[in-house]
């Protein structure tokens, strides 16, 4: 992956981002820290900050990057049906679908499954014509839609880091963060040391830590293990056209990928900030669980990998002026949806900063605010 920076970016913009108050300062180049960046840098001078070597280098470099705008909670569904329009009108979405399968033992589960993500049960001889090497003695019940899509995820990262540089920003890789205080504004030390009127928190699994730092009080924001495994195309089959593969009840799913499968068994186990492993144990589990609906078994892992999805109490995003001061801005806890819901979460971050209406309902956006987790 690019990693989005230059040496422009590296040296100088530094130098000049540590000349000048700055507007809005983002720690995070993952997609919550770049989208909320772009969006604000319309308002004021940005500087985003990113430890690692590579924008999107945690778990926004390990997403399954589809869009589905059925998937998650009340509040997430909201914001990816506004997302829908910006994602198509930057031709970020490829087509790709969805077939969500069942065991024969597994129909309730499979109903519950088919009907949060209005899909349409289709016969298993249309299953096994969309993807060849489904098990017909394992398989109870197939359901699928067309209206699932690839998001090239390397693209919008990118893009929005563009934004932020058109518009006089400056976007920073290698940049730890290591001390946060406020004196009148926001005092940042990551090697360099940034002064800010406003602070974006969207570290990811890290916000928490981020937070207590600054003196804000956290608000119990979990990291989530996902593992992943890359194998060959089963059989030697042309993937092209395969849907993304979902196990009932979300025990497991498989995509294509550059003529590879990839593989994952959805655990959300807990865990904490770090640059997170696959679990050998939970992976083979996962495996185990999908060769159970497939006539090919894995033979070789090519290579395997794991990222932290981050959530809060309630399990959707957090967006917006912290209550205990406003100049604390929250882009977290995007959990599996953060570059489905990224256009439409980081425009109403912009909006809450900015006082600006917002599109969204008054509902969805108290379900999304801070306020909520504050007792």
């Amino acid at each position: 992956m690019n990693d989005g920076t230059s040496e422009n970016d590296c040296c100088y913009g530094n130098l000049e981002a540590q000349k000048r108050v700055i507007d809005f300062l983002v720690i995070g180049g993952g997609i919550a820290g770049l989208s909320a960046g772009a969006r604000l840098s319309e308002h004021g001078h940005v500087v985003v900050l990113e430890a690692e070597e590579a924008l999107g280098y945690h778990t926004s470099g390990r997403s399954a990057a589809l869009f589905e705008k059925g998937y998650g909670p009340p509040s997430v569904k909201v914001l990816n049906a506004v997302s829908e329009a910006y994602l198509v009108s930057n031709g970020y979405l490829s087509p790709r679908g969805l077939m969500l399968i069942g065991g024969k033992d597994q129909r309730e589960v499979f109903l519950q499954d088919q009907k949060d993500l209005r899909l349409q049960e289709i016969p298993l001889e249309d299953a096994a014509a969309r993807v060849p090497i489904l098990n017909p003695q394992t398989v109870g019940f197939a359901a699928a839609s067309t209206a699932a899509f690839d998001i090239d995820t390397d693209r919008m990262l990118q893009d929005f880091a563009r934004v932020i540089r058109g518009n006089g920003g400056t976007v920073l890789t290698r940049q730890k963060v290591t001390s946060i205080e406020k004196s009148g504004h926001w005092i940042v030390q990551a090697g360099d040391s940034y002064e800010a009127r406003n602070l974006v928190n969207a570290a990811g699994a890290w916000v928490d830590e981020v937070a207590t730092m600054a003196g804000i009080a956290t608000i119990g924001i979990e990291p989530r293990r996902r593992s992943m495994a890359r194998i060959p195309a089963p059989a030697g089959h042309d993937l092209t056209g395969w849907p993304l593969i979902l196990g009932a009840g979300e025990s497991w799913y498989a995509k294509p990928d550059a003529g590879k499968l990839l593989v994952s068994p959805c655990e959300a186990d807990p865990s904490f900030p770090h640059d997170a492993y696959a679990d050998d144990m939970v992976l083979a589990e996962g495996l185990a669980r999908y060769e159970a609906m497939v006539t090919q078994p894995v033979t070789r892992v090519e290579t395997n990998w794991a990222g932290l999805r981050s959530f809060a109490p309630d399990g959707t995003l957090v967006l917006g002026p912290d209550p205990a001061d406003s100049s604390f801005i929250w882009s977290a806890a995007q959990g599996g949806y953060g570059f489905q819901t990224a256009p439409a979460a980081s425009q109403l971050v912009t909006d809450l900063v900015t006082g600006s209406r917002s599109d969204l309902d008054a509902l969805s956006i108290a379900a999304l605010k801070p306020e909520r987790l504050c007792a």
